[in-house]
């Protein structure tokens, strides 16, 4: 019988006990509520309990924050439920859930937008592509949705933003769709917001919104025939200033445009004539090796009196590249709107399909492009350097050949 009413007495400590009580191990009150003592001497209140059938321990917290009185108030609560059918510590997880949906409310989408790109702006390969999340979710997504609490974006919201551009601007719709989904997404796991994501493509707004592919065909860069490039390259040597260089090396050379615009002194071995271009700016994330051909160092000497940094091709300000738009500018100037830098890889691309017997793989790695073929790629594990450089010195000449010139030498030099 003592021992009975000792399993069932209730505030058995005292705050002095507490206070003194070194012990490790668990020292009852009563009622489920216990003072916990770990080896190293912390204290905390533990409730211990069964429902169902199932032991469990639900923290109070510690007596550093949590006295005597308000463990036993707590304790008191988790009895109540207990008697309910309520699993105390159940209901303290969505109690927690709530709060944190509460304060969610204050948790803009424009704040989820920039944090995301924050914290993958390392990982994205280039300030381009930065710009062009910044740049879409602030003209399209932020005048809808920026200033709303994250957890009330919904399907009809997303509608908004999407359907006026869906048709129109389909690329770039398609590409915001994905941006605000995985926006959406972070902020789901940041606790943010819950529920599915009203951005999603596969079973939701397919449902809605007609495939990209169904609306037209992707638009391509425009590029020149190759028959033209001859002139071109004569009206470039006509052309003042940086770009006109920046641009007829991207043509000989057969780059991209931020490849070309990012080129660093330190990336040439004019003795060897080869320009290695660093993974880390190459969009398949694997140094390329581009051959020089005689009209391309003539390219970089005419350049050598521009530069004042590290940049082959510098921009206005110190210590910066040349801009990405310099390029498309100079062609609109020189009333070639129709064209952009990146379409003359097409132009090379095509010259070296119908105008020379090199094999297709070759062309292919003179664009760095990557071998779709796993096997393809398993057996081809050179870049077939000295080919492509044979393929690179005719390019020139062909170009050459077609302006009248006997090589392409721009007169543009600085005079600075």
């Amino acid at each position: 019988m003592r021992q009975e009413s000792a399993r069932r007495a209730i505030h058995t400590l005292s705050a002095v006990a507490v206070s003194k009580l070194t012990t490790p191990g668990y020292h009852s009150d009563g009622g489920g509520l216990y003072l916990q003592i770990s080896p190293t001497g912390t204290k905390s209140w533990i409730f211990r309990f069964k429902i169902n059938g199932r032991a469990r321990e639900m923290g109070l917290g510690s007596i550093l924050g949590v006295g005597l009185a308000d463990a036993r108030s707590s304790a008191a609560e988790c009895r109540r439920q207990l008697a309910a059918g309520i699993d105390p510590i159940e209901a303290r997880k969505g109690v927690r859930a709530q709060v944190r949906l509460e304060a969610a409310k204050a948790v803009t989408f424009s704040y989820c937008a920039t944090a995301y790109i924050d914290a993958h702006r390392l990982g994205w390969r280039n300030a381009k592509h930065v710009s062009q999340w910044e740049n879409t979710i602030a003209a399209y997504a932020n005048p809808v949705i920026g200033s709303l609490p994250v957890q009330t974006v919904d399907t009809g919201l997303v509608m908004r933003i999407l359907e006026p551009i869906w048709s129109v601007k389909p690329e770039t719709a398609s590409r915001l769709r994905g941006r605000i989904e995985s926006i959406l997404d972070w902020a789901k796991v940041r606790g943010f917001r819950q529920g599915e994501n009203p951005a999603r493509w596969r079973g939701h707004l397919e449902a809605l919104l007609p495939a990209r592919s169904r609306i037209r065909a992707v638009k391509h860069h425009a590029a020149l025939p190759y028959q033209e490039i001859g002139q071109l390259m004569a009206d470039l040597q006509d052309q003042p200033g940086i770009a006109s260089l920046a641009l007829a090396f991207t043509i000989l050379t057969a780059a991209r445009t931020g490849e070309v615009i990012g080129a660093k002194r330190a990336e040439f071995d004019l003795k060897e004539r080869v320009w290695t271009v660093p993974a880390e700016r190459m969009k398949a994330r694997r140094e390329h090796r581009v051959p020089l051909s005689s009209a391309v160092i003539s390219l970089l000497s005419a350049a050598e009196p521009y530069q004042v940094d590290d940049y082959v091709f510098p921009g206005a300000r110190p210590q910066k590249h040349l801009s990405n738009m310099a390029m498309l500018m100079l062609l609109k100037r020189m009333g070639r709107a129709d064209l952009t830098a990146h379409g003359f890889r097409s132009t090379f691309r095509d010259w070296a399909a119908e105008q020379t017997n090199y094999a297709r793989e070759v062309a292919e790695a003179a664009l760095a492009h990557v071998v779709g073929d796993k096997v393809e790629a398993a057996y081809r594990r050179g870049d077939m350097f000295d080919k492509r450089r044979r393929l690179m010195n005719e390019w020139a000449r062909y170009c050459a050949v077609q302006s009248g010139s006997a090589e392409i030498v721009p007169i543009n030099r600085a005079t600075g």
